[in-house]
């Protein structure tokens, strides 16, 4: 089985080479800007969308002509993929994927790939990568590259400059090595709790920078724009910014890979993050209500990295040969596991659940996880639609819970 894995290293470049990589970045950005007004032109113009043949065709025009001739200078593997990022950008929007492709600006997610591995030369004995018009670059050596190279992607974040390397290497088929199942219910109190009653504390990374940080922003509003002490002000910031993510980071590979290890099959709900933590300010017509608080529950929903959690379980499961399942968030919480009520009176509050019918009493969260575990079963058995929540099939019997146990390697009690 062929796997694609990256690795990523922090480079050490020289003052040339820093210098030609921000030019590098800064041609790609401009090129991408550029095919977007010209794609924004052209739709209003005649309602059409330009390929990326037809656009990458004006690649050596904008080479000749006088004000943008600099762009020689840029390897032209590199300004192609900003147009190919481009074409890619707009088939996400036509496939609601993503939303209509936004103008970049300077010093946010500054980059550039060279995509042919054959002009790319990888030195680990002597840590060092030799890139296109930039020469040999060490790097800081954090482990062995496995596998052929296929492309590498220089970026910049938080002042420093980073290679991530893609490579393509044979593995066996995994079996999994673990052969228990979980539900996991996800919240802030408790970031994931299991559907064994087992639970992960939140890091809330950055909730305890939050306090320092605005201190260093509240600096930089007060320094005049562009200037010394202001770009000083803001490296600081950026470093900030930089430590919680990377804290956030560190936290959810060390949890996700925990995870992934001890289960051969893992459940989620299938929560649409960008709808929950959409702002309540409404418009100048309809404003909205709670507004403070509801600002307040979206910073904490997107300090946790659910999606991230999500994305980062599903990989690593299936390298270990487990699976991942998304299933329905509907009443999670509110369903009782013992006689399947669903009642608004079965959560008394936050944390604790007591069931109106039979008394059942459990923390609220934990009954949120075992439902979703028992909905991933029946996704397994019976087929049930992961975006309706509605079953395609007839209820699951004790028969086929358990055949869909064994399928997946689960013990049968």
């Amino acid at each position: 089985m062929q796997r694609l894995q990256a690795f990523k290293y922090e480079l050490m470049p020289d003052g040339k080479q820093q210098r030609d990589m921000r030019r590098f970045a800064g041609s790609c950005r401009f090129v991408y800007n550029k095919a977007l007004a010209l794609q924004k032109e052209n739709h209003e113009a005649s309602g059409k969308f330009i390929g990326y043949v037809a656009m990458a065709a004006n690649l050596p025009i904008w080479k000749r002509e006088s004000d943008t001739e600099w762009l020689k200078e840029t390897p032209s593997q590199a300004l192609q993929h900003a147009l190919k990022d481009l074409d890619k950008a707009y088939t996400n929007f036509f496939a609601k994927r993503a939303d209509f492709p936004r103008f970049k600006k300077k010093g946010s997610g500054d980059a550039f790939r060279y995509p042919d591995s054959k002009q790319i030369k990888l030195d680990q004995a002597n840590d060092r990568i030799m890139l296109p018009k930039l020469g040999w670059i060490r790097y800081r050596n954090s482990r062995d590259v496995l596998g052929e190279v296929r492309n590498v992607t220089v970026s910049q974040s938080g002042g420093k400059w980073f290679a991530s390397i893609q490579t393509q290497h044979e593995v066996e088929q995994p079996l999994p090595t673990a052969t228990s199942a979980i539900g996991i219910d996800v919240g802030i109190v408790r970031f994931a709790t299991m559907s064994d009653s087992s639970f992960v504390a939140p890091l809330n990374s950055f909730k305890k920078h939050q306090q320092r940080l605005a201190r260093y922003q509240r600096r930089m509003s007060r320094k005049t724009k562009f200037s010394s002490n202001w770009k000083k002000a803001k490296a600081k910031v950026q470093k900030i910014h930089t430590g919680i993510a990377n804290a956030r980071k560190d936290f959810l590979h060390k949890t996700t890979t925990t995870i992934s290890q001890n289960h051969a099959l893992v459940c989620i709900e299938d929560l649409q993050v960008k709808n929950m933590s959409r702002s309540s300010k409404g418009n100048s017509e309809q404003h909205g209500k709670k507004v403070a608080q509801k600002s307040g529950l979206n910073r904490s929903i997107l300090d946790q990295g659910w999606g991230e959690f999500r994305r980062q379980l599903a990989y690593k499961l299936a390298w270990q040969g487990g699976m991942l399942l998304a299933v329905p968030p509907h009443h999670t919480s509110l369903t009782c596991p013992a006689c399947g009520h669903v009642s608004k009176e079965n959560r008394l509050s936050q944390t604790k659940f007591l069931c109106v019918d039979c008394s059942y009493e459990n923390h609220a969260d934990v009954v949120g996880a075992i439902n979703i575990l028992e909905r991933g079963y029946r996704l397994l058995a019976c087929g049930e639609s992961v975006q309706s929540g509605r079953s395609v099939k007839q209820e699951p019997t004790e028969a086929t819970r358990k055949s869909s146990r064994s399928a997946v390697g689960i013990p049968v009690l």
